[in-house]
């Protein structure tokens, strides 16, 4: 088959596609088609090029070279509006809804229906609105709530619920799993079933290689901009898949246990009796030197207030904190951050709670102990760099973080400015809130890494993670929250996937692979 004729019966044919900014070469001579009512993964670290793609068929980017054909007509997508022309929507992972309206505004905009006089008639839109919520089986959303009162994960499920709202002939899922625990990401599957039967064409983005076999029909793998293979999902193993991604093989993804046991060390930090915001209840536990201690759950069972308490980021009603024994008063991120108590909380939202996009990878590694690179109520510039070099280089972080936003970096990147700023810091306790959420399969080794190299060197990890492996394999015991409660502690010894789910369901082993 001709290219021309392969373009003609396909969804999407990208041909000879080039994206520069500035020095930076984002995509270079990408060429792929994807087949119409098909699921097509995009995959790719962060930096590969995934999201520029998404971005040109969005209509938020123009190609500087190439040409693109939608559904077999030429399509210049120079503005959201001609995609959606086009039939393309999108459901970003860097969410576009507005927080500080309700659920019901969000899904309207901007194609809410109005009346002869051109006012949104709001009874026929809730209508809609429930309608379709009823239809993806959401039924348990109060569509008059605000966006900001909800969960990361439900604002997720809302901002797919939107794009599937305006009826899609291809519909682009930007990482939607990142944020969604194992029950929700069932529900997605169902979801883009369910679409697919419709004929619409999914472009499915995400890190995790199961939900790519358990979704997606065809692949295309990129790197450094530029295409490195397209094919069935079956086709290849996962080896051969993380291999094109990085463009070299990981013998072994997690780390080794250092075969040593580290329960028995000294202790670092005491959780004592915790009572804690709308959902955490009666929580006790040490945290000892050199240790992870992984921390399960389903969503909404307090693992989140378990982490902004220890953090000082909520409302303590009853217990207390201790550190080397001794009890401890954390009613803010600045006691909490103190060098006595010397801890420091990496949360789930990179962009809106861990990092300030428009300050430079430097002065985000150095606000949260600024104080100490001050002579006289002026920044001693030459230590703050050179104590931030040191760290960026043992993280492995891009050169340009030094003197470039943060904003213009990948979210693995990112991430490592969000961890560095700890060990610049000199924290001897990490909080560590899902820590690798979407971040690619390199970046996530590299992070695995640096968590057992922090732990053997002495620190400690309190650790949260929605994918079962990684608290498996990384972690030294998992405590298993349930309703508010730890349900369970499991040991090293004992640890296994099954072990953890059942233990997340209360004991209710039938609906195993529900959990986050």
């Amino acid at each position: 088959m001709t290219v021309a004729n392969e373009a003609a019966q396909s969804a999407i044919a990208l041909e000879h596609i080039s994206k520069s900014f500035g020095a930076t070469i984002a995509l270079n001579d990408v060429t792929f088609s994807i087949d119409k009512g098909s699921v097509h993964a995009l995959l790719g670290e962060n930096g590969a090029g995934k999201s520029t793609i998404v971005k040109i068929l969005s209509g938020l980017l123009e190609v500087d070279n190439g040409h693109t054909q939608v559904l077999g007509e030429s399509a210049r997508l120079l503005n959201p509006r001609i995609s959606h022309k086009f039939g393309i929507q999108t459901a970003f992972q860097e969410m576009t809804l507005v927080k500080d309206l309700s659920i019901l505004d969000n899904m309207l905009m901007p194609y809410a229906p109005v009346n002869m006089i051109g006012t949104v008639n709001r009874r026929v839109a809730a209508k809609l609105v429930q309608e379709h919520f009823s239809w993806l089986g959401m039924t348990e959303l109060d569509i008059y709530d605000y966006v900001e009162t909800l969960d990361l994960a439900i604002q997720q499920k809302i901002e797919i619920a939107r794009a599937i709202f305006r009826k899609p002939q291809i519909l682009l899922l930007d990482e939607p799993t990142s944020t969604l625990t194992g029950r929700d990401v069932d529900w997605l599957g169902d979801v883009i079933e369910r679409l697919k039967e419709d004929g619409v064409t999914i472009v499915f983005i995400s890190h995790r290689i199961p939900e790519v076999r358990a979704f997606c029909d065809r692949l295309t793998i990129l790197r450094n901009g530029e295409h490195i293979t397209t094919g069935d999902v079956d086709d290849f193993s996962d080896a051969e898949i993380i291999e094109m991604i990085i463009g070299r093989s990981i013998s072994q993804t997690f780390p080794s246990r250092t075969g040593k046991s580290q329960t028995s060390g000294p202790e670092v930090f005491g959780v004592n009796g915790l009572t804690a915001g709308a959902k955490l209840k009666d929580i006790s536990f040490q945290l000892h030197k050199g240790e992870i201690l992984g921390i399960a759950g389903l969503q909404g069972m307090g693992q989140l207030d378990l982490f902004l308490a220890c953090f000082g980021m909520t409302d303590v009603h009853n217990g207390t904190l201790s550190i080397d024994g001794k009890e401890v008063v954390i009613t803010s991120p600045v006691d909490a951050i103190r060098a006595n108590i010397g801890m420091g909380m990496v949360p789930e939202d990179r962009k809106t709670e861990a990092l300030s996009l428009k300050l430079t990878g430097k002065h985000n590694a150095s606000l949260p102990v600024i104080e100490r690179f001050t002579r006289w109520g002026m920044i001693d510039s030459a230590a703050e760099k050179d104590a931030i070099d040191r760290i960026f280089k043992r993280v492995d972080i891009d050169p340009r973080a030094m003197w470039a936003r943060v904003s213009s970096f990948s979210g693995g990147n990112q991430q490592k400015i969000a961890i560095a700023k700890w060990l610049v810091a000199e924290s001897r306790v990490l909080l560590l809130f899902d820590p690798t959420r979407g971040i690619d399969v390199g970046t996530k080794h590299e992070l695995y890494l640096l968590m057992r190299e922090f732990a053997d060197a002495g620190g400690s990890i309190l650790f949260f993670s929605t994918e079962i492996p990684e608290l498996v394999n990384l972690s030294d015991r998992v405590l298993v929250l349930y309703q508010g409660q730890v349900a369970e502690e499991i040991a090293a010894s004992d640890l296994s996937e099954n072990a953890i789910i059942r233990a997340a369901l209360g004991g209710d082993s039938e609906t195993e692979g529900q959990v986050a």
